[in-house]
């Protein structure tokens, strides 16, 4: 089954691939590798997810948060390779960034919601090495950040 097919499989809309509000580029590539800049928490209307988790999201609300920045991941890929998912060999690695309190200790589990969805829209070739780190402020207050490197075939 080929990546498009397995995202229509599992009834994933992906949303709109944003552009940088700031002096960086969304996406680089240098080689086969291709860099995806921090993908933030938003959810489906596109308004932010905001405040920190252990205080104002639970570790489940910022799971689903993290999912959201993988969906972002995911379509700024599909921007990437102008559409074709199959220009992707494998993920890298993920870096999650998670706004939290300083005695929160659950940002793997955060950072899963990421990682699980990739994993699912990729199979084998989703699975990646991974950081979880906690924050103590994210752009904007979003609760989540995470970016992407993926190798390109």
């Amino acid at each position: 089954m080929n990546f498009e097919d397995k995202i229509k499989e599992l009834q994933i809309e992906l949303p709109e691939a944003k552009a940088p509000v700031g002096s960086y580029v969304a996406i680089k590539i240098v080689g086969k590798l291709l860099y995806i800049s921090g993908q933030i928490s938003m959810n489906s209307k596109g308004e932010l997810i905001k405040g920190k988790v252990g205080k104002d999201l639970t570790t489940d609300e910022a799971y689903k948060a993290a999912e959201r920045c993988g969906l972002s991941i995911v379509a700024q890929l599909k921007k990437a390779c102008d559409g074709d998912l199959s220009k992707i060999k494998s993920c890298v690695k993920l870096t999650g960034f998670v706004n939290s309190t300083e005695d929160f200790t659950e940002q793997p589990k955060v950072i899963n919601g990421a990682s699980d969805l990739i994993a699912s829209v990729f199979a084998e070739a989703g699975m990646h090495t991974r950081a979880a780190v906690s924050a103590n402020s994210l752009p904007l207050g979003v609760s989540v950040e995470v970016d992407a490197i993926f190798e390109l075939n």
